[in-house]
């Protein structure tokens, strides 16, 4: 079932342009959202932000050249006796060009960089619960639309048999056979059910408005979801495979990693530093040195290269705060991994609970359906002997509803609780379903194209929306085609 669910999702993704509105499928709107939803799309750009600090870390061990250059108009003139009493030059040209390269930080640099590549892997996991989160507002959207409908039909079904026993307890009271009290009863329960229907109806705008903002498009023709792959046997495989894959514990890890990295390269403050430096400079006194004596040169250049080191002696005990500071969020990010680790193991016992009682739920809800036709079918049969009242059947009648409509809800809680169970074991998204063929996003592809560029006037082109707008969708209506 997997492998024909990836299959079906991969087929949509690459026809999405071009295929008519008729139905959509659990499979087209996953698609839909994980190329067009805005949230998605802003934690791949955030994601590209985070790629870009290995460049930003690692820029700080490469060697540095700049230039500079100066004019520089002399208002009040030395005296020399060289040139006479104003023989300083009148103005000056200054050109420099200087170099510079760390040898030894401390530890600082490669701490700094390795802090910037663990964050970028945290940063990969944040993505991965980011699209598990969008996928899984998407099911439950859908799920939603789905059950929505459902309930108007049944409330729907119930006006017309309700309708039409008001008018037979009407025709039975005009020959006697009934009284006012079970016209008026039969009219309550015409006039409960109608705003019954239209809470269901407002419940299923709410729905598909819902579907809207997060797949990006109306929901037309829903159709029935697929199985879902991958759902563990018992409690204890869910939370070892959530404990190895579910992305906000894999990110957590990763950031105390990082909050190690940080630690160390704030101890290097302590330490000596040593770099390397070279230089050439130019000096033109625009032959105004000495009041432009030919006896002096006119123009000068320099060079010079040294190695330079530094050994900090006190620093107001600056390096060991920002040591202490580095260590205390250190430990806040351990006891956070922690934080996050027994959410993830209580949320995946209570996803498992939830998904294995709604499926037991659907098998008593469904013997309730069975029972309450059943019990219909005998008090309508029994109140053409006299046996049962009008009440007796509105009573029947509106256990049958009751019991639909919790069928179907069932059925929709199901399906939600097993996805759910499936996103909190990270196993909930488009590599999971086999969504490949060159349709999934890469952050692989963007950290190689920019981790290692050193050139300072690269650029991308300027940040537009990827996501899709639904201002020019129409408003939605609590509309259900008969069945």
């Amino acid at each position: 079932m997997a492998t024909r669910l990836g299959r079906a999702i991969l087929l949509a993704g690459i026809g999405l342009g071009a295929a008519p509105a008729l139905a959509d499928d659990l499979r087209e709107a996953l698609v839909l959202a994980y190329n067009t939803n805005p949230t998605l799309q802003a934690a791949r750009a955030q994601q590209r932000a985070v790629d870009a600090g290995v460049a930003v870390a690692r820029s700080v061990a490469l060697p540095t050249l700049s230039g500079a250059a100066t004019h520089t108009e002399l208002i009040k003139r030395s005296a020399s006796t060289v040139g006479g009493p104003l023989s300083g030059p009148e103005r000056t040209f200054s050109a420099d060009l200087n170099a510079g390269m760390p040898l030894y930080a401390g530890g600082a640099i490669r701490n700094s960089i390795n802090a910037a590549k663990t964050r970028v892997e945290a940063g990969r996991a944040d993505l991965r619960g980011a699209e598990t989160e969008v996928f899984s507002a998407v099911v439950s959207a859908y799920m939603d639309v789905i059950l929505n409908q459902a309930v108007v039909s049944l409330n729907r079904g119930q006006v017309g048999v309700l309708e039409v026993n008001l008018q037979a307890t009407k025709d039975r009271f005009e020959i006697g056979d009934l009284t006012r009290t079970d016209v008026a009863q039969s009219q309550a329960r015409l006039s409960l059910a109608k705003g019954q229907t239209r809470g269901a109806e407002a419940q299923l705008v709410a729905a598909r408005e819902r579907y809207i903002a997060v797949v990006g498009k109306e929901p037309v023709d829903l159709q029935p979801p697929p199985p879902l792959p991958g759902l563990p046997a018992d409690v204890e495989t869910a939370v070892q495979v959530a404990l190895d894959s579910n992305p906000d514990l894999l990110a957590a890890r990763q950031r105390s990693k990082a909050a190690g990295f940080d630690t160390a390269a704030a101890g290097s403050g302590r330490l000596p530093t040593v770099s390397v430096f070279t230089g050439v400079g130019y000096t033109d006194y625009y032959n105004t040195l000495g009041g432009g004596s030919p006896a002096l040169n006119q123009s000068s250049t320099t060079a010079q290269a040294g190695i330079r080191a530094t050994i900090p002696l006190f620093q107001g005990g600056l390096p060991a705060a920002q040591r202490r500071q580095a260590q205390a969020r250190e430990g806040a990010t351990l006891e956070q991994e922690i934080a996050i680790e027994r959410q993830i193991v209580s949320g995946v016992r209570a996803a498992f609970a939830s998904w294995q009682a709604t499926r037991e739920i659907i098998d008593s809800s469904q013997a309730a359906v069975d029972a309450a036709k059943l019990s219909l079918e005998g008090v309508k049969a029994e109140n053409t002997v006299g046996n049962r009242t009008i009440l007796d059947i509105l009573n029947a009648e509106q256990e049958l509803l009751n019991a639909q409509v919790q069928l179907v809800t069932a059925q929709r809680n199901a399906y939600v609780a097993g996805f759910n169970l499936l996103a909190a074991m990270g196993k909930a998204e488009a590599r999971d379903l086999a969504l490949d063929g060159g349709t999934l996003y890469d952050p692989v592809a963007n950290y190689d194209r920019v981790a290692g560029n050193i050139w300072d006037w690269a650029s991308d082109p300027a940040p537009k929306a990827q996501g899709t707008r639904t201002v020019d969708t129409k408003a939605q209506d609590g509309s259900v085609k008969p069945q």
